[in-house]
């Protein structure tokens, strides 16, 4: 498992890569599934929840538009927190949010299925269908009743 040192000077450092990391970088390694470990560099505490918060709280902030957690939820959580017979609500959370992972996931695979092609593909079937339907449409109209075809593909030959 990858180890990240957090400093006292709140630098964190990948002894992987051997190099400083930020938050940022923690998060995309969560994106990526990669799995770590944050630890003091002093104590070796395992300091990975506090991190992992501090990710949360930066996320929060950074974009106002996608918060996940409102006012009026932070204060249950804190509620939680002082119950005399806590509820099992990391355990109901873990799994209602993998749940919900899960069916996004299976909805985005659908929506791909439906949508089979990009959007310059669709638009050149649409292109293709458009080109055969003047085709037959101008063909139907060579053969109608009425129209001597033989008169035209001779003026055509003159041409």
């Amino acid at each position: 498992m990858r180890v990240i040192r957090k400093y006292a000077n709140r630098r964190l450092y990948d002894t992987e890569q051997s190099r400083y990391v930020t938050l940022e970088d923690l998060r995309k390694l969560i994106l990526e599934d990669a799995a770590f470990r944050v630890e003091d560099a002093k104590s070796g505490e395992d300091i990975t929840r506090t991190i992992l918060l501090s990710i949360i709280i930066e996320q929060e902030q950074a974009d106002g538009e996608s918060e996940v957690f409102s006012n009026d939820l932070l204060a249950q959580l804190i509620r939680v927190y002082d119950m005399s017979s806590p509820l099992p609500l990391a355990r109901y959370l873990e799994q209602g949010t993998q749940l919900m992972l899960t069916q996004q996931k299976r909805m985005q695979d659908q929506w791909q299925k439906a949508i089979r092609h990009s959007p310059m593909e669709f638009m050149r079937e649409l292109a293709e269908e458009n080109m055969r339907f003047w085709q037959n449409t101008i063909n139907k109209d060579d053969n109608a009743p009425g129209v001597d075809t033989r008169k035209k593909k001779n003026d055509e030959a003159d041409s």
